[in-house]
């Protein structure tokens, strides 16, 4: 089965506002919340939204139990995380109720969104030819704008842990007004947006 989708006029690109839709979710303590919006959920506080294929596969487990196991880490930078997937509430909590020995994901730290009707992925651009989505990732900042957004096709399993290094990044240049260099970690010193400041920085790092 193929999906005829409206394709949007202009790809969805960073420094855009996310898109604001009143959906179904499942909460972290297992209730339905029919009128849930990712930007307002997220309003004050950094977000990570993050888009996967469908429930009771595969790769998706491994990487929602990891964002599950690293709740605590994105708590710690006040950003909170949310998941999306094209399948219903109803599937959603079915699968937090199986057990992982029996390809469950168990009770989730974090809302399990419904894109049932396709909406949000049909806006972002990111429904494969099937109507699933692929493995879409965006960071908000604190206003709803997205300041970082990586997709990968569906073999892909997503490193959860960059995530965490983008949202130490945003938030440091937020803080310091500074910019981060390849492959900037927590705790290490940023550059000046100016030549002088990265030829400073590379004559150090050579």
């Amino acid at each position: 089965m193929t999906y005829e989708l409206e394709l949007p006029l202009m790809p969805f690109m960073v420094g855009q506002k996310f898109p604001q839709a009143q959906v179904n979710a499942v909460m972290p303590d297992g209730s339905i919340n029919e009128s849930f919006d990712i930007t307002e959920y997220g309003n004050g506080s950094h977000t990570v939204v993050f888009f996967y294929p469908l429930d009771f596969t595969f790769v998706c487990p491994t990487e929602i139990v990891t964002f599950d196991r690293l709740m605590p880490e994105f708590e710690a930078r006040n950003t909170k995380v949310v998941s999306v997937s094209v399948d219903s509430h109803f599937c959603h909590a079915a699968w937090r109720r199986t057990t992982l020995n029996d390809g469950g994901i168990g009770e989730v730290n974090f809302p399990m969104v419904s894109d049932l009707q396709r909406d949000l992925s049909d806006e972002l651009g990111i429904l494969n030819d099937a109507g699933v989505t692929y493995r879409a990732s965006y960071l908000l900042d604190k206003d709803g704008i997205v300041r970082h957004m990586v997709i990968n096709d569906l073999p892909l399993g997503r490193n959860v842990e960059e995530m965490l290094r983008m949202v130490d990044a945003l938030q440091f240049t937020e803080q310091h007004g500074e910019v981060c260099p390849a492959n900037w970690k927590q705790g290490e010193t940023g550059m000046k947006p100016t030549r002088e400041s990265t030829g400073e920085y590379l004559s150090k790092a050579s």
